[in-house]
């Protein structure tokens, strides 16, 4: 393990930081995991206008979902979201963030 891992499951394990989550693939078996939120707005540039929308993204560890997709569902306190759009990973190869809307 290298130390760039070793500090990323110290910070998903850090109750202040990471939180449980249940993800289920598209007709699999649910999994607990844990998520690093992120809930923040987002501005996108349509032609000369901004517009602004709220957004939710989570990180998730490469260890524990090792291909998300969209449509793959994720509980988060009882409030559930599908992954919208491609996940994207980190350089390191060890995260993945994923957009998403609720279910």
């Amino acid at each position: 393990m290298t130390a760039f891992a070793a500090i990323l499951d110290a910070l998903f394990a850090d109750p202040n930081i990471g939180r449980e989550a249940i993800y289920t693939s598209d007709g699999g078996a649910p999994v607990l995991v844990r998520v690093v939120s992120r809930q923040a707005d987002a501005i996108t540039d349509f032609g000369d206008a901004r517009l602004w929308s709220e957004s939710t993204r989570v990180d998730l560890r490469v260890a524990e979902v090792p291909a998300p997709r969209p449509g793959d569902r994720i509980e988060i306190d009882s409030e559930a979201f599908l992954i919208q759009g491609e996940p994207v990973r980190d350089r390191e190869r060890l995260v993945w963030t994923v957009d998403m809307r609720p279910a």
